[in-house]
């Protein structure tokens, strides 16, 4: 993969500390030390957040975002191309073709790649720079991690009232009791929490996975941020992933945590909890994932329509943007938030197509979920304005990073490259040559789990990763659900050689936006301070084999390879000279491998 990564300008073999905060980000929760109000007001029209000024709110403020009839009408495009024979078989044959063409570099430079690694003092696989961009945080822990903890939790606190049930609370010493356990019972094998073959295309098996001893009670006692112990113990136990992390000093994390809409207070319940418990690390950043369950809140009454869903998640951001005074611990919380997810069992069959028939958020009360584009499309849209009023402000934005291509229809894919900064997963681009091109193209990052997607929808020997790798897609690898994968801190990945590992691991850096920084410095100083001052040029200026541990000559195919696709492409958009070639000839003009 096209990488670039290096350490700031020192000798090659001195230790290198990301810079740190002064003091803890939230220990100044005072209001007062806050920025002021802007006296704007907010409110959602036709699912979308709208700005104006209290004085006079017919007055709205300028922050553009899609417009809806456009994004169908792209999308309706994008649906049509990846259909077309020609198209299809001219994008197969180019995917072919970088294939091939990474080939011949291996047999020519391998050894050359090999040797300069070689070269390297200090600097290996275990010490370049590496980010976890798909982690959820409620299984960020392994097995042996949750079980031990679990274990001191039942010799620490077996008096403490953990659990409310019909009105009488229970001890943690209790809740054991009814299940007939003590803390020498429990072993990884009665904790049951880890993916088998069971789990195999079954989503909900899956899921049940989180409920350790297959106790929901112990879900919510444990891994939960909002329970009746206002989520101490879950506090507790990342911020001992969090030490973990610290510890290994190279590695971080973006750390998925769940915000549901169903109600408009959830933002300051995990705000309060991160807060209070002092949940932090400069290490980790969060990344908040929303699960497409409307149907299900809508069945049980939780929810009247679509719109209301939109409101819980959007209208709390936005009045904090506002007003960081009006939510104080948000305000401080938020610093610390880099993006959205999108989350659910992609296979679901969907039963609507996203048109403009398509009823509004207001008006969707049917029984029926929205659609993945549907979705998609107005957490992109309310992202928009949020990042302009927030860039006003000079406080950080937000990106969108969903489950994507996992399983399900095409379209999934298309909306997710149409939105997104980046997505996670993308097996699914590997039956469809016209996608998979453009994510090359547009080096579009994709976060991978070989080890997830053995557990619920492809078996490793079939995935993608390694193919996708050698035709340069911006992939990396991630961890997704350690809790339910890795029995200890090691989980093994066979098939994957040194010189390849590198490059797998290294986009992580520049293309996750969770990278250790402090409040005052800002991402782009620590990826500079991690990945030299040049990180951004392309090709072989922007590498140092002595921060990446990636060859120069591995970085210079990358690029040139990357530039050679986009001027063919260019040039036959650009050039009005040229008269309609047929398919075979225009497939028949293909350099062929290692032609510049």
């Amino acid at each position: 993969t096209h990488a670039h990564s290096h350490d700031a300008l020192r000798p090659a073999d001195a230790p290198v500390h990301p810079p740190v905060s002064e003091t803890h980000p939230y220990e100044d929760q005072d209001p007062k030390n806050m920025p002021p109000d802007l006296g704007y007001g907010c409110k959602m029209v036709d699912g979308v957040v709208h700005v104006y000024t209290r004085r006079s709110p017919a007055t709205e403020l300028d922050l553009p975002y899609p417009d809806l009839q456009e994004y169908i009408a792209d999308m309706s495009i994008m649906m049509a191309l990846i259909i077309n024979g020609p198209v299809k078989s001219f994008c197969y044959r180019r995917l072919q073709y970088l294939s091939s063409k990474f080939q011949m570099h291996i047999l020519l430079n391998e050894m050359k790649e090999l040797a300069a690694q070689k070269k390297v003092p200090h600097r290996d696989f275990y010490n370049i720079r590496k980010v976890d961009t798909h982690i959820h945080a409620s299984s960020c822990m392994n097995q042996k991690h949750l079980l031990r903890f679990i274990k001191r939790a039942m010799k620490k606190y077996p008096e403490e009232i953990v659990h409310v049930e019909k009105g009488k609370g229970q001890t943690l010493s209790e809740v054991f009791e009814s299940m007939s356990l003590t803390a020498f019972d429990l072993s990884v094998d009665t904790l049951d929490v880890h993916a088998d073959r069971n789990t195999f295309h079954r989503f909900d098996k899956f899921n049940a996975k989180y409920n350790p001893i297959g106790e929901s009670i112990l879900r919510e006692i444990f891994i939960k941020t909002d329970n009746h112990i206002e989520g101490k113990y879950f506090g507790h136990i990342i911020k001992e992933v969090m030490e973990d992390l610290e510890e290994s000093k190279y590695q971080n994390a973006e750390l998925r945590l769940s915000i549901y809409g169903r109600s408009r207070d959830e933002w300051d319940s995990l705000a309060k909890w991160a807060v209070r418990h002092g949940v932090y690390s400069d290490n980790v950043r969060w990344l908040i994932q929303v699960p497409r369950l409307f149907d299900v809140y809508h069945t049980k009454k939780q929810l009247a329509n679509f719109q209301e869903m939109l409101e819980n998640i959007f209208l709390p951001l936005f009045e904090v943007t506002v007003d960081p005074r009006s939510h104080p611990e948000l305000h401080l919380f938020l610093q610390h938030v880099v993006g959205f997810d999108s989350v659910d069992d992609e296979s679901k069959p969907e039963h609507h197509i996203f048109n403009l028939d398509s009823p509004l958020p207001a008006d969707w009360t049917e029984e029926d979920n929205p659609p993945y584009s549907y979705y998609l499309y107005y957490t992109y849209a309310n992202m928009t304005v949020l990042n302009h009023l927030r860039r006003r402000r000079g406080f950080d934005t937000f990106v969108l990073r969903p489950h994507c291509g996992e399983a399900g229809p095409i379209h999934h894919l298309v909306s997710g490259f149409m939105l997104s900064q980046n997505i996670s997963h993308g097996l699914l681009l590997r039956k469809a040559p016209v996608l998979q091109y453009l994510y090359y193209l547009a080096q579009v990052s994709i976060a991978m789990s070989p080890l997830s997607n053995n557990s619920l929808f492809l078996s490793y020997h079939r995935n993608p990763l390694p193919e996708y790798l050698s035709r340069g897609l911006m992939v990396s690898l991630s961890t997704d659900d350690p809790l339910q994968f890795h029995f200890t801190k090691v989980s093994g990945l066979p098939g994957f050689t040194r010189v390849c590992c590198v490059p797998v691991v290294a986009p992580s850096v520049p293309h996750g936006c969770g990278v250790p920084r402090s409040i005052q410095k800002g991402l782009e100083a620590v990826k500079s301070h991690w990945l030299g001052p040049a990180y951004t040029r392309e090709g072989q200026e922007g590498n140092d084999i002595r921060r990446t541990n990636v060859p120069d000559i591995r970085v210079a195919y990358r690029c040139e390879t990357l530039c050679e696709e986009l001027q063919l492409i260019t040039q036959a958009v650009h050039s009005a000279e040229l008269d309609p070639i047929a398919e075979e000839d225009s497939l028949s003009m293909m350099p062929l491998p290692g032609a510049s």
